[in-house]
């Protein structure tokens, strides 16, 4: 089995530093509306929709 001399990588390094921060931001943001009572499902909920709505601010912002 011969292997490519340069194989592409899956995601590219802005991608996956845009993803990343994304997920830390939901997961923060989702945490602190747990601790504020708020239910497990909204919680989730809240943590979802904060890292998608951060994607395409920090698209731009990181460079």
């Amino acid at each position: 089995m011969t292997t490519p001399e340069n194989p592409q990588p899956f995601l590219s390094l802005h991608t996956a530093v845009v993803l990343l921060s994304a997920f830390v931001i939901g997961a923060v943001l989702g945490t602190l509306a747990l601790f504020t009572g708020a239910p497990v499902a909204a919680a989730v909920a809240a943590g979802i929709t904060s890292a998608g709505g951060s994607v395409p601010a920090l698209r731009s912002l990181i460079r």
